[in-house]
């Protein structure tokens, strides 16, 4: 009888857990349209009981696998392990996307807590003997089974993920692996928790009306109503960058762009959220990993399925392009300095001082600045024009569909199609928010692959910090903020476009020097005449931007380029340092060492007590490590590939249909540089990008 209690309770909590899940919106079909994700009923209490049970099911999946009796074949082993785990990769991608869009503390706790889970069975599945053998049989024989190119790919892919993930590693060394991959995800969860705290963590009360001199109204306007809405008097500037930027930017009152330029770039370094010890923790971790998988250097571990394939090439091709720019860039901080001590200006030019100085020599040199353009930007006419780009190059069109739920008052939902067939939802989330990292990224809730022969369609997300409306005016973009909206619109239409059978080889999953190559293409639209006539209108008067803005905005394009490619290499020339020590991370600080590797290519001083690294989240929390070297080398790929649409029509359907078919659609079906090739019919010019750039 004491028994028969027994079972009994535990079928009750059995069958209630089992009702718990059914009723897990993260867990079920939504019945929306697409089955697209109930974000209006996910809950922060779903988060945790829908990874136990995905994870469960996934490692029940990779089981059944394993201990198939059968021999092991391309379809029981390789497309079935591809086929697995499908509700747990739904439950991560909106867990963690959400996570850096839209978290709360509870979110942040439920990361940190599962984490341990996602890494213990991403190890299970990645370090396991037996299925490893399984995998290797397949491949063995792969010369005999008569694949076609896809397949083919997918099997040689998955062979060389296991084997340089460590399937060949003895016992002992597997489990040190999975627990350092633990403690490096769980420190990049801290690193992420922190840059969102110390950006919220600080504002800038003005109440005295005299300090905001020389600030347009738009900027004015905009830190009002960040007052406001926090129940202060006066204007609040933040370090969210639509209101720090143009503060900098054009702030007449020097202690205050001090203070404010401080306040950004000093995040995380010696206050509540410090992130120098979990840099030197994510370093050391990183190069331990490397080590235990036989490279040196984590950097050598990361580069080999990239198209750069070692760090001796991302050096060669970073130094090369240093020793070409460095010249331009101290000619434009020279040029700025005579500028500002002719305008009476008496002092050495500070990091604080360039972007003021900057736009002041830019106006009165091409009669042109981010108050003259942004009312010819409202955002939903740029977006909508983004769209009409898409429509005539690749035929798509965009529809909002107010019936599917967003993860935020804010977010935008369009069904996307090509013709009558469906090919994907985009959610754009523009506006910044305490709930959001800074920056802009684009993303998704579900990739493009078939599942029991029924295609599914990706889910994409984008996401900015562009200026919020105000009581009197729409959401404005500076020429900027265009561009950057058309960068991360290029990530979109890559996953958007997608083509294939395989959830790993499509879309976005290529190598991560060739995935920014459709965005950065598309921010040549941005200078394009033709298309910034076809939507660029005065919110107001409903004026055309006037062809000398347009000339200007061209003219303008390459301006102080030498200091902006100097930085923008910088960045790499930092994360390249702190990934190819082979031991691990230095013993300096962060800001000691970042001091010491810029201390031959800085052209501005360097302020004590100031880094990056420790809100560079791209490459200690976003992907980029040993990778951020990819931006510059993309912008060559896509000024070389841009200069086709420029020969042929920036509009030309035939170069477009090449683009799409040729790389947007292709994903990993094949090496990079080979896609690359089969559109351009040759290897890409390196001088072009420096030629783009005004600097050859």
């Amino acid at each position: 009888m004491k028994k028969s209690i027994i079972a009994l309770v535990f079928t009750i909590i059995a069958l209630s857990s089992c009702n718990m899940n059914e009723n897990n919106p993260l867990l079920v079909v939504s019945g929306l349209p697409y089955e697209a994700p109930a974000f209006d009923k996910i809950q922060n209490s779903h988060y945790l009981p829908a990874f136990e049970q995905s994870i469960k099911e996934a490692k029940a999946e990779v089981d059944a696998i394993i201990n198939n009796p059968e021999e092991p074949s391309f379809e029981n082993t390789i497309v079935a392990l591809e086929k697995s785990g499908q509700s747990f990769n739904n439950v991560q991608y909106i867990g963690f996307n959400l996570l850096e869009a839209c978290t709360n503390d509870e979110l942040q706790q439920i990361a940190e807590d599962v984490t341990p889970m996602i890494t213990e069975f991403s190890m299970y599945v990645s370090l396991n003997e037996d299925l490893f053998a399984r995998i290797k049989t397949v491949y063995e024989k792969r010369d005999s089974l008569g694949l076609n190119q896809e397949d083919m790919r997918l099997l040689t892919e998955t062979y060389k993920s296991y084997e340089r993930n460590g399937a060949n590693l003895p016992k002992e060394k597997k489990e040190e692996f999975a627990k350092l991959s633990e403690e490096k995800s769980l420190a990049a969860l801290k690193f992420s928790k922190n840059n969102l705290s110390a950006t919220n963590a600080y504002i800038l009360n003005i109440t005295d009306e005299s300090q905001l001199a020389g600030l347009p109204d738009y900027v004015i306007e905009g830190a009002a109503a960040e007052a406001k809405s926090r129940e202060l008097q006066g204007w609040v500037f933040t370090l969210n960058q639509p209101s720090c930027y143009p503060f900098l930017k054009f702030s007449d009152v020097r202690e205050l762009r001090e203070q404010i330029w401080r306040a950004y770039n000093s995040q995380c370094i010696n206050d509540d959220f410090d992130n120098n010890e979990v840099i030197h923790n994510i370093v050391d971790l990183s190069t331990k990993c490397a080590n235990i998988l036989g490279y040196e250097t984590y950097a050598d571990m990361a580069l080999v399925d990239r198209m750069a394939k070692n760090k001796v090439k991302v050096n060669d091709f970073e130094a090369g392009l240093m020793a070409d720019c460095l010249p331009y860039a101290k000619a434009d901080v020279a040029e700025l300095q005579a500028y500002a001590n002719a305008h009476g200006f008496d002092d050495q030019l500070m990091s604080w001082d360039f972007s003021y100085w900057s736009e002041k020599l830019r106006t009165e040199k091409y009669a042109i600045n981010d108050e003259i353009l942004k009312p010819y930007f409202e955002l939903s006419k740029v977006r909508d024009a983004a769209f009409d780009l898409a429509n005539t190059l690749y035929g798509l069109s965009f529809t909002r569909r107010n019936d599917i739920p967003g993860y935020h008052p804010d977010v935008e939902v369009y069904e996307v199609k090509d013709g009558d067939r469906f090919m994907g939802l985009l959610y754009m989330d523009f506006f910044p928010r305490e709930s959001k990292k800074s920056g802009a990224w684009a993303t998704e809730f579900r990739g493009q692959e078939f599942r029991n022969g029924v295609e599914m369609r990706p889910f994409i997300s984008m996401v900015t910090n562009f200026s919020k409306p105000t009581e009197s005016t729409p959401a404005l973009l500076t020429h900027d903020e265009v561009t950057t909206l058309l960068h991360e619109f290029g990530h979109c239409l890559h996953g958007l476009l997608a083509e294939g059978s395989y959830l790993s080889l499509t879309g976005t999953s290529v190598a991560r020097d060739f995935v920014e190559l459709p965005s950065q293409i598309m921010e040549n639209w941005a200078f394009e005449p033709e298309w910034l006539k076809s939507f660029a209108k005065h919110y107001q008067t409903g004026e055309v931007l006037p062809t000398e803005l347009i000339d200007k905005i061209i003219a303008a394009k390459n301006y102080h380029a030498g200091y902006d490619f100097v930085r923008q290499l910088q960045f790499g020339t930092v994360d390249m340092a702190w990934y190819s020590d082979p031991h691990g991370a230095p013993k300096a600080s962060a800001v000691d060492f970042e001091h010491e590797v810029l201390a031959n290519s800085s052209v501005l001083p360097l302020i004590e007590g100031i880094a990056m690294s420790p809100q560079f989240g791209h490459i200690f929390a976003g992907g980029y490590s040993a990778g951020y070297y990819s931006y510059k080398w993309a912008e060559v790929l896509e000024a070389d590939a841009f200069s086709l649409f420029k020969e042929k029509g920036i509009f030309n359907k035939e170069v477009a249909d090449s683009f799409r078919s040729n790389i947007l659609s292709k994903g990993n079906l094949m090496d990079a540089d080979e896609l690359y090739r089969n559109f351009r019919g040759r290897d890409p010019r390196p001088e072009a990008l420096l030629e783009k750039n005004g600097l050859k």
